[in-house]
């Protein structure tokens, strides 16, 4: 499936799914924002400690399933499993993308 996902798209759920957060991290822009279970991370450092704190440390992984264009934006849905409780749940995560990186992702 991701290798019908735009590049930096498709790279971060490539290094998502390999758990390899500066393969993640490389994916966004460097003042990219993340919006994700009622907090905002916004910046290189900021993202880095996201990504250990909620996708490493939990080891959740993201399974996209289908995508769509929507408003400006990549809507990618899909199941996200790991080592935390409700595991796996059904997620939708938001991103907009500018100059070939990830500027924006909200995850619902």
């Amino acid at each position: 499936m991701e290798k019908n996902l735009p590049p930096p798209i498709a790279a971060y759920v490539e290094a998502n799914a390999r758990l390899d957060a500066d393969g993640m991290l490389a994916a966004f822009a460097l003042e990219a924002v993340v919006l994700d279970d009622g907090g905002r991370h916004e910046g290189r450092a900021e993202l880095g400690a996201w990504i250990r704190t909620a996708i490493l440390a939990n080891r959740a992984v993201f399974s996209p399933e289908a995508w769509r264009e929507e408003d400006g934006r990549i809507v990618v849905e899909g199941p996200t499993a790991g080592d935390f409780r409700g595991s796996p749940i059904r997620v939708a995560f938001r991103f907009r993308l500018e100059d070939g990186a990830i500027a924006a992702l909200e995850i619902a």
